[in-house]
């Protein structure tokens, strides 16, 4: 395996399986003498999923100015209804 000229390399599945280690996954590196060691980072102190957390970093992410019911109707393939002018 080859490190890349950003110093990247890829995980072997079989190694990601074992260590639960999924896209977005936080881990630590740690030198152990004349090598390094790859570990899953510790869970945040802020409690719930990884779900949860993912959920948070989208929140209010959006700037389309449309309605949920608006969005909605654009992903169902239904024509939206025409706003009223205040």
């Amino acid at each position: 395996m080859q490190i890349t000229s950003k110093g990247q390399v890829t995980i072997p599945l079989e190694i990601r399986t074992k260590l639960g280690l999924l896209p977005h996954t936080q881990v630590e590196f740690e030198m152990a003498g004349d090598h390094a060691v790859i570990r899953k980072a510790s869970a945040p102190s802020q409690t719930g999923s990884r779900g949860r957390m993912l959920v948070e970093l989208l929140r209010g992410s959006s700037d389309t100015g449309m309605t949920t019911d608006e969005i909605m109707m654009l992903t169902r393939g239904r024509p939206m209804p025409r706003r009223r002018q205040k």
